[in-house]
C-alpha cells in the first residue's frame, strides 16, 4: 500500500479523532489522521483541559481567601492574571505534545493541512490557511502535507465551533468567545456571560472567583438547562450566594459598543434594562464544522448543522463515517472518544455495541460542581415511568463537613416497578469524580437491590451515593 493509501483516514485530531486513530492502528489498520491547526483539537487546546487549569487556579485562590475557615493564616492574597493564563497554556501545550507522541508510538501517520472529500474514498488535503496558534502546535516531525490520499474508510471528526447569534457577533476585543475568554490580557472589572450551559457557567465561575463582577443571562427559566431542575436550582442558589448575578427567562436583545465597554439591552418579563460591562462572553452553544468538506457533492445527509449517523457512526454514504461534535449532541469529548472506538471496531467487524446516549455523563466544573447521567426527574415522568426518587444532602455527610463543603445534593431516580436506575444527578464538591460510579451501574443494568448491598468506604463523599439509593426505598440511615 502506497504512502498515500490507507485503510482508515480520520479528518480532525480532537479527542474523538486521535483516540479513533489510535484504536484503528491497534486493530491493524494502516491509519492516517488529518489536522490543520493543533493536535488534540479544541478540547485539549482551547476547551476542556485549559479551562480546568484556569478553574483550578480560581479554586485555590478561593480557598486561600478562606484560609481562616480551616484554622490557617494566609496574608496579602493576590494573583497574577498573566501567570494564571500562562499556566493554563503550559498544561495545554504539554498534552498537545503528548498526543503527538501517542500517534507516533502507534504508527499513525499525521497529514498536516485542510481536508475535503473528493470522489468516493478520496481525501484532498490543502496547505493550512493559517499558521499554528502556538509554537508547540507546529506539525510534528515526519508529517505528510498537501496532496490527494485514498482511504477505504474515511471518518469525519472535525468538531464544532462557537455558535454566533445575530447582534452578539464576537469581535475578539469586547465580545468574546471561549477562545478570547481563555487568554485575557488582563482581568476585566465587569463581565456579562450570555448563556448558562457548561461553557458559560464555568467561565462565569472562574471570573467571579478572580474578583470580576459577573452577570449571567439565560433565555430559559433554568440555568444549565439540560440538568435536573432541582439540581440546577441548588447550583444557582450557591452561585448567587457567592455573588454571581443570574437572570433567567431573559435575553440580550442588543449590544452597544464603546471604546472599552459594552452596554447590553436585557429583556426579562416584558421589561427592558441596560447593563454596561467591560466585556461580554457569548456562550450560546456550538455548531458542527460541516462546511467546506465536500459533503454536498457526495450527498451526505445533514440535519441542524450536523452530520446524520447511525449508532455506529455510519453516514448514508458507504465508507464514510462521522463522530463527535460534528455528528450531533451531546457535544462532549468523552462521547466523541467512545463513538470513535465503536465506529472503528464496527469497521473491523467486532461485536461493537451502538452508542447509548442516555448513558453519557455530563459534567460542569463550576463551584459547586454539577454532574449527571440518564433521565432527569421531569423526563422520566414525561416518558410515563413510575419512579422512586432518592435524595441525600452534603450537610449530612461526615467527609463533606470535614472538607468544609457541606452544601450539595445527590439525587437518584429509579423505575418503581423494576428497580432500574434511570438517572443520577449531583451538585457539590467533586461530584464530577463521583458520577462515574452511577454510569458504571447503569451500564451493568444494576438494580437498587445491588446498589443497596454494595459496601461504600467511610469516610467518603461516595457514601452519599449509597444513602441516596437507600432514601429512594425508605431505608436512609444518616438523615
Amino acid at each position: 500500500m502506497a504512502d498515500t493509501e490507507f485503510d482508515v483516514i480520520i479528518i480532525g485530531s480532537g479527542p474523538g479523532g486521535y483516540v479513533t486513530a489510535i484504536r484503528s492502528a491497534q486493530l491493524g489498520f494502516k491509519t492516517a489522521i488529518v489536522e490543520r491547526e493543533h493536535l488534540g483539537g479544541i478540547c485539549l487546546n482551547w476547551g476542556c483541559i485549559p479551562t480546568k487549569a484556569l478553574l483550578r487556579s480560581a479554586e485555590i485562590y478561593h480557598y486561600m481567601q478562606h484560609a481562616k475557615d480551616y484554622g490557617l493564616v494566609a496574608e496579602k492574597i493576590g494573583f497574577d492574571a498573566k501567570a494564571v493564563v500562562q499556566r493554563s497554556r503550559a498544561v495545554s501545550g504539554r498534552l498537545n505534545m503528548g498526543v503527538g507522541g501517542l500517534l507516533k508510538k502507534n504508527k499513525v501517520q499525521v497529514i498536516w493541512g485542510e481536508a475535503r472529500l473528493g470522489k468516493a474514498g478520496e481525501v484532498i488535503v490543502a496547505d493550512p490557511s493559517k499558521a499554528p496558534m502556538q509554537p508547540q502546535h507546529a506539525p510534528p516531525r515526519g508529517t505528510l502535507g498537501a496532496g490527494t490520499y485514498k482511504g477505504k474508510h474515511i471518518i469525519i471528526a472535525t468538531g464544532a465551533r462557537p455558535r454566533v447569534l445575530p447582534g452578539l457577533e464576537p469581535d475578539g476585543k469586547l465580545v468574546w468567545t471561549y477562545f478570547e475568554a481563555m487568554v485575557p490580557p488582563e482581568m476585566p472589572k465587569s463581565l456579562l456571560v450570555v448563556g448558562s450551559g457548561a461553557i458559560g457557567i464555568e467561565f462565569a465561575s472562574f471570573y467571579h472567583a478572580m474578583g470580576v463582577d459577573v452577570t449571567v443571562v439565560e433565555i430559559v427559566d433554568q440555568i444549565m438547562p439540560v440538568e435536573d431542575a432541582e439540581i440546577a436550582k441548588i447550583a444557582q442558589k450557591q452561585l448567587e450566594k457567592r455573588g454571581l448575578k443570574i437572570k433567567t427567562g431573559a435575553k440580550v436583545s442588543a449590544l452597544k459598543k464603546s471604546a472599552n465597554s459594552v452596554t447590553a439591552t436585557i429583556e426579562q418579563g416584558g421589561n427592558k434594562s441596560e447593563l454596561t460591562v467591560d466585556r461580554v462572553i457569548s456562550a450560546v452553544g456550538v455548531v458542527g464544522n460541516i462546511e467546506n468538506l465536500g459533503l454536498e457533492a457526495l450527498g451526505v445527509k445533514t440535519e441542524k448543522g450536523c452530520i446524520v449517523i447511525d449508532g455506529f457512526g455510519r453516514t448514508n454514504v458507504p465508507g464514510l463515517y462521522a463522530i463527535g461534535d460534528v455528528a450531533g449532541p451531546p457535544m462532549l469529548a468523552h462521547k466523541a472518544e467512545h463513538e470513535g472506538v465503536i465506529c472503528v471496531e464496527k469497521i473491523k467487524g467486532l461485536d461493537a455495541h451502538p452508542m447509548d446516549k442516555n448513558r453519557i455523563p455530563g459534567c460542569t466544573y463550576c463551584q459547586p460542581q454539577v454532574a449527571s447521567v440518564g433521565l432527569t426527574e421531569a423526563k422520566a415522568k414525561a416518558a410515563g415511568r413510575e419512579i422512586k426518587v432518592g435524595r441525600f444532602p452534603f450537610l449530612a455527610n461526615g467527609k463533606a463537613i470535614a472538607l468544609g463543603e457541606d452544601q450539595g445534593l445527590v439525587k437518584t431516580i429509579f423505575d418503581a416497578r423494576t428497580g432500574e436506575l434511570l438517572g443520577a444527578h449531583m451538585v457539590g464538591a467533586e461530584v464530577t469524580e463521583l458520577i462515574q460510579g452511577f454510569v458504571i451501574a447503569m451500564g451493568l443494568e444494576t438494580t437498587e437491590e445491588e446498589l443497596i448491598h454494595t459496601v461504600f468506604p467511610h469516610p467518603t463523599l461516595s457514601e452519599m451515593m449509597h444513602e441516596s439509593v437507600l432514601d429512594a426505598y425508605g431505608r436512609v440511615i444518616h438523615m
